[in-house]
Order: structure tokens, then C-alpha cells, then sequence
């Protein structure tokens, strides 16, 4: 990690905190009674009428000073230590939304469709739950229901680069807003290395500057190892002052949470700490 970030990241705060948080989820899954959502990610969701997921992923949550400019607001990949989705592995529960258009000034055999990427995959060992062309997704995704279910029948979506732009609108709110199933771009071009390609993608978290002050990414899950998790975390900070103006300097606070418990400070620069003169 630069230096001056690890200057004013205390690595023991961050232990005590991944530690207290992975003890609680452990405690919280023996529990018969449903348990509370006792603190949303963010202030500006708290009133929103989405469902509360509890999904078993751990979420680091930014605050930012100021809210970032417009031009900041493209996603960003960044590479986690310790992946917490194994695309070699059956249990990975993924989604991958290739792009079957046509290629205007290519030959038409460029183009990709679900046999041929399924049988490269499995060539290369890699398990990918379902491949789903955009054009179906176009035409089979329109309603609310189609895209609540697709939301919730996969833990993550990967998507060719080339279609990125054109998700949003298509997949809708439910899969933006919260920033917790964002498809995770791939480079899916003939001349790319597929399986690195969704390897580090599935390394990989994705960061999410909004319209707020406030975003959340997805650095871990219940079932991994403390070292392995504060690893993540730290890496994701490292990750994340990058894409921030003033780097470190503009963020207000980091938490740490499940998607239903409370949220643990693992950074925070009060207002009263900095403007002290």
C-alpha cells in the first residue's frame, strides 16, 4: 500500500473490525429468528422501498467529502488478493452476457453465440452458470419481474466490454442503485486471454462513484479467513483513493459491514478533526 495512505490507516483498527464483524455473522447464522437490519449502507438508501438482502458478502463502504464529478462516475475494476468467486470451481454461481451482435465490418463468424462460448469455456476449465446473449437480454428482459428475477438468480455478471455501456438501460435500477450485482467487464475480443480475463474479473470488485456521497463494493464473503478478508480490505482502499480526487484526502469515511448488520468504521476524518486551525 503508498505510503501516505498506510500512514493514516490503522491496520489494527481494521483487524479488530473484520474480526468482530465475521464473529458476529457466525453467531447471526445459528440463530433461528430473523435478524434485524439494524443500519443501511447509506443514508440515501434507507428510505427506499427495495428489499433487504442479506446475501452473505461483505461490503466496504465509501463516504466521500464531496460528491464526485460527473466524469469520475465510470465504473472501476479493482483486483482483490483473495478472489471470493472461483470461476474453476462448480459453486460459483455466475452469469456471463456476451455480445451476439452483429459485426458490420467483420466477417459474421466473428460474432459470438452461447454454443461456441460455452464449449470455449469448458475447453479452458473454467464453470460459468449461464451464458446469456445481449440480444436476448434485449428482447426477453423488458418487464420488472424478468429483471428482478435474472437479479436475483446469480451472485455475480460479467459482461463483454463491448456492451457495457448499453447495460444500464437494459438491465435497470435494481442491478445500479445499490452497486451490489454491477456486471464486472471482461475483454471477450479474439486475440484476449479469456480465462485471465474472467479470472481477474472474479478477483476482482467493482468500484462505483454515484451520484452521492456514499458507495458501496464488495471486498469478501462469510466463510473466508480474517487474514484473507483484511487483505481484501486493504487492497480495496489502496484500490479506491486511486480513482478519488485528493486520494485519501478526500474521503470522509470507510465502514464494514454484511448487508445486515451494523457497520464498522475502519477509517473515519471527522470534520471537526481537519478543521481545526
Amino acid at each position: 500500500m503508498a505510503s501516505t495512505t498506510m500512514a493514516k490507516i490503522n491496520e489494527d483498527q481494521v483487524r479488530k473490525a473484520v474480526k468482530a464483524l465475521l464473529k458476529w455473522k457466525k453467531l447471526q447464522s445459528k440463530k433461528t429468528h430473523e435478524p434485524q437490519n439494524l443500519n443501511s449502507l447509506s443514508d440515501e438508501e434507507e428510505n427506499e422501498e427495495d428489499e433487504v438482502v442479506d446475501d452473505n458478502f461483505i461490503y466496504l463502504q465509501l463516504t466521500l467529502k464531496k460528491i464526485p464529478p460527473k466524469e469520475l462516475t465510470t465504473p472501476h475494476k479493482i483486483t482483490l488478493p483473495n478472489p471470493f468467486f472461483h470461476p474453476l470451481e462448480s459453486f460459483a454461481n455466475i452469469c456471463l452476457i456476451i455480445d451476439d451482435r452483429p459485426r458490420k465490418s467483420h466477417n459474421s463468424k466473428t460474432k459470438l453465440d452461447v454454443e461456441t462460448v460455452q464449449r470455449k469455456l469448458k475447453s479452458e476449465g473454467i464453470s460459468i452458470t449461464k451464458v446469456l446473449k445481449f440480444t436476448k437480454l434485449k428482447s426477453e428482459y423488458k418487464s420488472f419481474d424478468a429483471k428482478l428475477d435474472l437479479y436475483g438468480s446469480y451472485e455475480l455478471f460479467l459482461a463483454d466490454k463491448r456492451v457495457m455501456n448499453l447495460l444500464p438501460g437494459l438491465l435497470g435500477k435494481q442491478f445500479y442503485k445499490k452497486k451490489r450485482k454491477v456486471p464486472v467487464p471482461v475483454d471477450l475480443r479474439g486475440n484476449s486471454n479469456w480465462k485471465e480475463e474472467i479470472e481477474r474479473a472474479c478477483s476482482s470488485t467493482l468500484l462505483c462513484l454515484g451520484s452521492g456521497t456514499c458507495s458501496v463494493l464488495k471486498i469478501g464473503r462469510g466463510g473466508m479467513e480474517n487474514g484473507e478478508v483484511m487483505e481484501n480490505v486493504l487492497a480495496a482502499i489502496d484500490g479506491i483513493v486511486q480513482f478519488v480526487p485528493k486520494k485519501l484526502n478526500g474521503v470522509r469515511a470507510f465502514h464494514l459491514k454484511f448487508s445486515d448488520s451494523l457497520a464498522l468504521p475502519v477509517y473515519e476524518d471527522l470534520p471537526d478533526q481537519s478543521s481545526k486551525h
